[in-house]
């Protein structure tokens, strides 16, 4: 599979309830930019090499499928966010108000916990493990 673009960046897209809520839950709480927003449909937000495309029910991507099925945020896959300290990080967005679908878990890799956006799209913060 050829691209054409070769930029290095990754691109994810969530299904979101309102687009403008999850470019200020993004840009807020998480250190990305805001990129392109074509409200009320769709934007793009980034950190580093995450471009993540932020689909509201009117873009392209939230139309129905041919069985009637409609797309919709939340599910269990995630965006994967490294940070130095999760419980900083923790306290700071508890204290901003962000929902969290998990506590904080340690693993042989490192500790993790997993927050919801606005629309319950899963984001998981993760620190590894010291060397």
């Amino acid at each position: 599979m050829t691209s054409p673009i070769n930029d290095n960046t990754v691109s994810v897209r969530y299904l979101v309830d309102d687009v403008a809520a999850a470019i200020d839950f993004y840009t807020t709480h998480l250190g990305f930019t805001s990129a392109h927003a074509f409200l009320p449909a769709f934007a793009d937000v980034r950190r580093g090499n995450l471009r993540l495309l932020l689909s509201g029910p009117d873009s392209s991507a939230g139309r129905s499928m041919p069985d009637g099925r409609r797309p919709h945020p939340g599910g269990w896959n995630r965006i994967h966010l490294i940070v130095a300290d999760v419980d900083t990080e923790v306290a700071r967005l508890r204290a901003a108000g962000v929902a969290f679908r998990s506590d904080v878990i340690a693993g042989p890799g490192g500790r993790q916990i997993v927050l919801d956006d606005p629309a319950g799209n899963p984001v998981e913060l993760f620190a590894p493990a010291p060397a």
